[in-house]
């Protein structure tokens, strides 16, 4: 929501996903966890993670997947959502403006 929100403003986005929260950034087909958080989300009335890549993507935020989180989640990069792309902390740094961590 927050990289959405900046990007709506106007403001240049990358979203560095880490650690469990390379899960965000898998496309269809979400198993187990991931698939129960997005229909819990949906239930509530807001916006899935499905929804929030699509409107990242319009916006023109660059989405990264740390490829350490994906080799230690064991997950397959072929899974993550299409733009997402692969790639290490020093893409982050080099990327780096601002950074917002949670």
């Amino acid at each position: 929501m927050l990289a959405t929100t900046a990007a709506s403003l106007g403001r240049a986005v990358a979203v560095f996903a880490t650690d469990a929260g390379v899960a965000a950034l898998l496309g269809e087909g979400a198993a187990g966890q991931e698939a129960a958080e997005e229909a819990r989300r949906c239930s509530l009335g807001v916006a899935t993670c499905a929804e929030l890549r699509a409107a990242a993507a319009e916006l023109g935020v660059r989405m990264i997947a740390c490829e350490t989180a994906l080799r230690l989640a064991g997950i397959a990069a072929e899974r993550l959502a299409p733009g997402v792309e692969v790639a290490g902390m020093a893409t982050l740094l080099a990327q780096a403006g601002e950074i917002v961590s949670f």
